[in-house]
């Protein structure tokens, strides 16, 4: 009976362990889920990015004396122009390292905006100066490099390509300069389109995590704590949301900005247009989507290929190109010396070439200026005609202007100074055709154009 009793109490504490288990290691270690082990793995490669701009405003000292805002526009009128207050600004983002031996380090492009001095602080707050690499405001995507005698951690590059809806995601940043905050989601959808001011971004990431400001530039990462992602706060209406750029688009991206120091964008030598719906309809297109082959180069990757005017692109790649913007898009996937497949539609069935990707060529960037803007420049260096008309110290001067083009049309003339178009500043021909090239996708073009000692900025459609 003892016997028996004895071993009623040894089941007993048996199950009693199982159920309450002793406070030992083992037990603890079961906290450490997935999750704990990918943030404790690349916290040390995310930094916090400060970075410090001036900015100047006209002044008015009579601001302040009433709540009454035409009292201040009123006095604000009265004040010389050169009159402007000037202060500093601190913007604050998130960054990644991508490379510890080189130092580089991955971020969103707006986060850099007008900085004249950006420090780089890690998680075990070592600071660095550093120097932009390169930028891409198209992508929103920017490299930095910092110098450092000991080894910097990196982030584990992930594949963005095979992303699944519903798996989990950790965002890791700063968001309101908090520090290294974590938070975790789910990705909700992939390849979404957004807009933000007059830009749409394509190809992006959409999680359940909110992204805030300081949170831009972050890492996204898997639950095996690879870099999937770039997180992003572009979209500012976003609530209870958040947006990333994919890791793999990000990575061509990378590649051409460290190697040039901006994107370099592809030519096949295609120009395409939208289709309508009648056109589609007659022509008898699958879904009645595609983009017009409008014009091609002779001796272009595109017609080495077969592609001739009046061909329908229905695919590039993988994607469909339904609009002549989704065209530019599946582009902008692609690196020179790329292989492309493109789908075509002509004669009542489809076909499939294969081009390699190459960049525009330097001797056509005169006559595309030409056809675009409709005018020919010169160096200030060697212009005489208008030696007496020039007042700006860079800029190219307009030689010739196609009389039909929209520049003469409103009053542009010969002699006339181009010094910006866009963000590029224009100091020599060479600059000017760089411009021409990188923004001749573009809708329209804002140009900073000066005559003897004014300037104006002009909005040109292409």
């Amino acid at each position: 009976m003892h016997t028996y009793k004895t071993f009623i109490r040894l089941i007993i504490a048996f199950f009693a362990i199982l159920v309450f288990p002793l406070n030992s290691p083992a037990a603890e270690y079961k906290r450490e889920t997935p999750v704990v082990r990918a943030v404790r793995k690349v916290s040390p490669a995310v930094v916090n990015i400060n970075s410090e701009y001036e900015v100047r405003r006209r002044a008015n000292p009579f601001s302040g004396f009433s709540k009454d805002p035409f009292f201040d526009s009123f006095f604000r009128d009265f004040f010389d122009p050169g009159f402007e207050q000037c202060y500093k600004r601190t913007s604050l983002g998130s960054g990644v390292i991508i490379d510890g031996k080189r130092g580089l380090i991955l971020t969103n492009a707006h986060v850099l905006a007008k900085s004249a001095t950006i420090t780089i602080i890690l998680n075990d707050e070592r600071k660095f100066d550093a120097r932009i690499i390169g930028a891409d405001p198209d992508s929103d995507l920017a490299v930095l490099r910092i110098s450092s005698k000991d080894p910097l951690p990196a982030v584990e590059m992930g594949n963005s390509d095979d992303l699944m809806i519903g798996e989990t995601i950790i965002a890791i940043g700063n968001p309101f300069g908090f520090s290294n905050t974590v938070t975790t989601g789910v990705i909700s959808a992939a390849n979404r389109s957004i807009r933000a001011d007059d830009t749409v971004y394509h190809d992006f990431i959409q999680l359940d995590a909110s992204i805030n400001p300081g949170n831009s530039g972050g890492a996204l990462l898997n639950i095996n704590g690879e870099l999937i992602g770039i997180n992003t706060a572009i979209y500012a209406k976003a609530q209870g949301i958040g947006f990333a750029i994919p890791i793999n688009k990000a990575k061509r991206i990378v590649s051409d900005l460290i190697q040039y120091g901006e994107v370099v964008q592809i030519w096949l030598g295609i120009t395409v247009q939208n289709l309508d719906n009648e056109l589609a309809q007659y022509m008898k297109i699958p879904g009645n989507k595609g983009v017009l082959v409008k014009e091609i180069a002779r001796e272009g990757p595109g017609h080495k290929a077969g592609i001739r005017e009046g061909d329908i692109i229905l695919s590039v790649g993988s994607r469909n190109t339904p609009s002549v913007e989704h065209y530019h898009t599946a582009m902008k996937n692609y690196a020179k010396g790329d292989f492309i497949k493109i789908t075509l539609w002509r004669n009542n069935k489809e076909n499939t070439v294969s081009t390699r990707a190459a960049v525009f060529p330097e001797e056509l960037a005169q006559e595309l200026a030409f056809r675009l803007l409709g005018v020919k420049v010169e160096n200030l260096s060697l212009t005489k005609r208008f030696q007496h008309k020039t007042f700006a110290k860079t800029g190219v001067v307009i030689s010739s202007i196609n009389r039909q083009s929209y520049l003469s049309r409103i009053g542009v003339k010969p002699g006339d100074i181009i010094r910006q178009i866009d963000e590029m500043t224009v100091s020599s021909v060479k600059e000017f055709e760089k411009a021409v090239v990188k923004y001749r996708h573009k809708r329209s073009v804002v140009i900073l154009l000066q005559r003897s000692d004014q300037s104006y900025y002009i909005t040109v459609k292409l």
